[in-house]
């Protein structure tokens, strides 16, 4: 797995152009296509927030809840994030197009800068990626990176399920940086 997550890493270096998006305070995101029907998700969003709190943000079911729309749950199977790894199942409401999804990951955590993430159980074939947490404007902001290596048993022409995930992951990402800003002003308000 670890030669997979190297070669995401890679696949999830920021060009000129999406450098460009977050220079103008906006999310990016992109999808390629990959091995085995999989798609590679890469995205960024730059957030005026500190990494620990984007990171308590990240990992609070409740907060997921709030920025993927079509989230009907989120809890912890197994494991302790404090013990460096917990195993989360969430489940994505379906639509005439998607069904819905129950997706199991184990979640590997370094603090505030890396989760490590991959497929133990549920409905897609194929899930691996990471979220890196980097720090901005001497830790003031923090830039968040997310790749990601997915493949479902969706019916619908990969071009579109393509467009789909580019646009609901700039859409998750913005709706990361509305949450953690409202952390912001509730702890400070």
């Amino acid at each position: 797995m670890k030669s997979i997550l190297a070669a995401l890493a890679v696949a999830g270096a920021l060009d000129a152009g999406a450098q460009h998006t977050l220079t103008q305070g906006r999310p990016w995101s992109d999808v390629s296509s990959s091995t085995e029907g999989a798609s590679v998700i890469r995205g960024a969003v730059d957030i005026n927030a500190p990494q620990k709190l984007v990171w308590q943000v990240m990992n609070d079911c409740r907060a997921a809840q709030r920025m993927i729309t079509t989230m009907t749950s989120c809890k912890t199977l197994d494991g302790d994030m404090r013990q460096g790894w917990d195993v989360r199942e969430q489940i994505t409401r379906g639509n005439m197009f998607v069904p819905t999804i129950r997706n199991v990951v184990r979640n590997d955590y370094q603090p505030y800068s890396l989760i490590r993430f991959h497929r133990v159980g549920g409905d897609l074939r194929i899930e691996e990626g990471e979220w890196r947490l980097q720090p901005l404007n001497g830790g003031a902001g923090t830039r968040v990176i997310y790749t990601n290596r997915v493949a479902a048993n969706i019916s619908a022409p990969s071009f579109l399920v393509r467009a789909g995930l580019k646009a609901d992951t700039a859409k998750v990402l913005g709706s990361l940086r509305r949450e953690t800003l409202a952390a912001v002003a509730h702890a400070t308000g």
